[in-house]
């Protein structure tokens, strides 16, 4: 398996996405699906609680 030198905006642009993710969830999942050491999707699953 090769390295490839990585940039950081890509990287940026990832983490903004996955911090907005984790403000908006109060319970639930958020699942990183990775291909060649890249992020390319992001599956949140939120859940409610009833009282």
């Amino acid at each position: 398996m090769a390295t490839r030198p990585l940039s950081p905006a890509p990287h940026a642009a990832t983490l903004a996405q996955v911090a907005a993710a984790l403000d908006r969830v109060r319970f639930g999942a958020i699942q990183l699906t990775l291909h060649e050491g890249r992020v390319v999707q992001i599956d949140v699953t939120e859940r409610q609680r009833l009282p």
